[in-house]
């Protein structure tokens, strides 16, 4: 199958770059690449559904704390202040 995608001028820059440095052709590091983003992306909608069903897991047996905790283990995480 053939696509063609227009890219600019500075993403081809880097495509080729990257083609170059792997002693690759153009069209094979651009198929790579494409394949690894598709997959991640698919990875981690998995990911992302299998959290949503684990917090849904441990809700429904009891394993769960208040907002507050939450909320507050968050602003010490990250150093916020009360009202951020």
């Amino acid at each position: 199958m053939v696509i063609v995608v227009t890219l600019s001028p500075e993403l081809e820059a880097l495509l080729r770059d990257k083609a170059a440095q792997r002693g690759q052709d153009v069209n094979v590091v651009a198929s790579e690449l494409l394949a690894s983003a598709l997959g991640w992306e698919e990875q981690d909608l998995e990911e992302a559904i299998e959290g949503i069903q684990q917090g849904l897991d441990d809700f429904e047996v009891g394993r769960f704390r208040s907002f507050q905790d939450f909320a507050e283990e968050q602003r010490h995480k990250y150093k916020l202040s009360a009202d951020s």
